[in-house]
This record gives structure tokens, sequence and C-alpha cells, in this order.
């Protein structure tokens, strides 16, 4: 490995995990398994992927961790907050994605996981009933709660660092409100003043997160860090922020086949997706108001990808619609369905099909082990504020759109700014147009 100044992995990891539901009691016991060396972390690029690192006779293909530091799986330690008590073997077994004989392994493992009290809202997700929830007056007493947790958590646990992901339910939509949101200022003082309608509680675990120094990754479409409020706290603290929302199976597919139609010069007249699902994530996204923070995330994906400014006779007359059915005998299997209207030469018309029978919790569980591994690498690697190279493993990457930023949304394009962002990590040149 090259010298850097990237901070080497010494001690422990904790990842604290919002959420002990489908995604994260899979991504738990699929962690806990590999590094019993019962199961394969199959679909995590930190563990798979190889990189090219130099050229000519110089060239070679390297693993993640031989370029950079990354935190070994044996030295993670997870911790959840949940609005149910159950613990992460129960919640594992409720949430019925894995086979009984894939959990009993880690069973006991598992069952130390206990969640901490939610900081929670029922508001922001009526279908749920949970019993599990911090008693606070105002959203700055969520703030300070969520703080003291975050550091028994660490002293508990002898951690060195700690990464806090959120994989909890979509909130209902939060519009980006200036008067609010616009600085870490407003930010504070609406939280003490206890303002509910504009301060969710996905925002109380960042803003607790940052303030301990914790990076924080967003993996639903919550508003929460895509706000200017949150960017000045990242910026003070120095701490990597993420996100949002996984981008697991429809958005995963768009976003790699979006691309094929633009570079190959094809016209399309509209893209309809669609999809069923039975998990809890379904259940609160039957929701019209949550709904709406997700649909919001899933439309911007096309539209950054296939431009009308740039090519009006292919693309003007886009139409781009997005549904999401809770169907509960599907459960954690979702199924995709996308009709693409696509024309060629003179304007005439095609179609393509796309069925995806994926696993929404299996296609999500490396994604939460990339992401916490990457942030704290970034970390050790003094990079703060928005980490544009994650966008890689998210439907919406933030970007600044206070100044005409627009996100990357290209697959491929995607894929070369996480590549770059480790070899620099590495101590080598990126050396990848990003056109």
């Amino acid at each position: 490995m090259k010298t850097t100044d990237v901070k080497p992995a010494n001690g422990k990891l904790g990842i604290m995990v919002v959420g002990c539901g489908a995604v994260s009691t899979t991504f738990i016991t699929g962690v806990l398994m590999a590094r019993k060396g019962l199961a394969k972390p199959v679909g995590s690029m930190t563990q798979y992927d190889k990189i090219r690192v130099g050229k000519g006779a110089d060239k070679k293909y390297l693993h993640y961790a031989d370029i950079v530091p990354l935190a070994k799986l044996d030295d993670i330690v997870f911790g959840t907050w949940d609005v149910y008590p159950q613990n992460a073997y129960q919640a594992a077994m409720y949430a019925e994605v894995l086979n009984e004989k894939d959990i009993n392994p880690v069973r006991d493992e598992l069952e130390k996981i206990v969640p901490m009290k939610a900081a929670f809202d029922k508001n922001y997700a009526k279908r749920l009933d949970g019993d599990n929830v911090k008693d606070c007056e105002t959203r700055w007493d969520m703030v300070e709660a969520l703080r003291k947790d975050i550091r028994d958590f660490k002293a508990n646990n002898g951690c060195e660092r700690v990464v806090v992901i959120w994989a909890a339910s979509t909130e209902i939509y939060v519009p980006v409100y200036g008067p609010v949101h616009g600085t870490l200022a407003a930010l504070e003082e609406a939280m003490k003043e206890n303002d509910r309608e504009h301060v969710a509680p996905s925002m109380c675990y960042a803003y607790a997160a940052l303030a301990e120094g914790a990076p924080f990754i967003m993996g639903a479409p919550n508003t929460t860090v895509d706000i200017p409020a949150m960017w000045e706290m990242a910026e003070k603290t120095r701490v990597p922020i993420a996100g949002k929302d996984f981008k697991t199976g429809q958005t995963l597919v768009k976003s790699g086949f979006a691309p094929i139609i633009g570079t190959r010069c094809l016209g399309m007249s509209g893209w309809f997706s669609t999809n069923i699902l039975g998990n809890r994530d379904g259940l609160v996204l039957d929701e019209p108001d949550n709904f709406r923070t997700k649909e919001v995330s899933k439309l911007s994906t096309l539209e950054t990808i296939l431009k009308a400014d740039t090519q009006p006779d292919l693309y003007s007359n886009l139409y781009h619609k997005v549904r999401i059915n809770y169907y509960p005998p599907r459960n954690d299997n979702k199924e995709g369905w996308d009709n693409i209207d696509i024309f060629g030469w003179m304007g005439y018309p095609m179609q393509i099909k796309i069925n995806f029978l994926c696993r929404d919790s299996i296609l999500a569980a490396p994604l939460l082990l990339d992401l916490c591994l990457l942030c704290d690498l970034a970390q050790r690697a003094g990079r703060y504020g928005t980490q544009r190279f994650l966008s890689f493993f998210l439907k919406s990457p933030m970007h600044d759109y206070t100044n005409g930023e627009e996100p990357v949304n290209n697959l491929y394009q995607q894929y070369t700014m996480l590549k770059n962002a480790i070899r620099e990590m590495g101590g080598y040149e990126a050396d990848e147009e990003i056109d």
C-alpha cells in the first residue's frame, strides 16, 4: 500500500442502526455469519470489488482493503434503536427474510442486541404502533437523549469510532423550508421551540450523531440531512454525511439501464414503474404522505440521465411515473415491474419490459456494510460534509441544489466517482474522467 494520510482503522467500530427491522437484521445477521465463515457477503463492493490502480507496467487490480485501511468485520459492534422492543434475533425471525438455519448460528449474539428506545413521532409514520419510544418534551430533548445513547454505547462497548445509519421507515414528506432548514442556528432554535412540523425525528438522529463526531448516513428518502442547516453542521463538526435512500432494486436497474438508451441516442416517451411489497416498509409507504417522500426520491433518477435540454428530440416529452403497492403476501420479496416506451429511427416506437423479482433486504444489506465502512474511512481520511463519491449506493444522491448542482445518477459515472475516491485515499491518482 502507498503511504497516505488516512488514519489506521484501529479498535472497534460501532455501527448504530436506526431501525431493527428487516433490512437492519438481515445486515447484522449477515455480518455476524460472514465473520464466522458461515456465509458470504455477496453484493458488498468493499468485500469483493477490485479497482485498477496504476497504469502500464505498474497496473494492478486490488481489493479496496488492499488500497485503503478499511475496518475489519471482526471489529464491528452493533447497536440499534427501534419503536418495537424485540431483540435482533426476534426481529430477524419476525421479518422472515432469512431462513432459521441462517439465523440460529448467531442467535446468542443477536439476542444481545436489544433496541434502545426510539426518538419517534407517530405523525411521521402513522402505520407504526410500537411503544418502545423516548418520552421527550421537545425535539431538543430528543437530540440530548440520542447523544447520550451514542456516548453510552461507545463507552460500554469500547468503541474507538461510531457510525450512525438510518434503516428505519420512510417519514412523511418534509419540504425544505428556508426559515428553519436554511441555517444551523435556525434549525437549533426550531428544535428548542419544538417545531414538530419542520423538524422530523430523523433530523434529531442526524444532529445527535454529528454532535458526537459520528458520520450519519440516511438510507431512506427523508429530507433529514439534505438541507443547508445539516451541511453547515457537518462542516462545523468536520464529520461526513451521506444520503439518501438505499439504491436496491428498481432504481438500481433504472440508473444502469437508462444510460444504455442515452448512449445509443434512442428516444424515450415514457417509463412506468410499479412495485408490490409486503414488509413493514411497504406498510408505511401505503400511507400517501409517506409514499410522497419515496416518490420524490425515485422520480429524480431519469431526468438527470436522459436530459431534455441537451437532447430535446429524444427526451422532451418523457413521462415518468412511479407507484408502490402494499401487498402483504409478498412480504420482503419485492417485485418491480417496468414498462419502458422508447422510439428509434424515424420515430418508430418500441417497448422494453423488465420484471425484477428481488429481495429488498438482501439487496440492501451489503449497501449498509459498504456505506458504513466507507463513511468511517472518509472520516479517517479527513473528509467531511456530503460524500458525493457514495452516490453509487443511493437512489437520490445529495447535492447542493442551492447552487444549481445536479446529482450524478448515471450508475457508471457514479462508479467512476467511487473508484477515484478510493484511489485518492489510497495515495494513487484519480485517473478516470466523469463525462
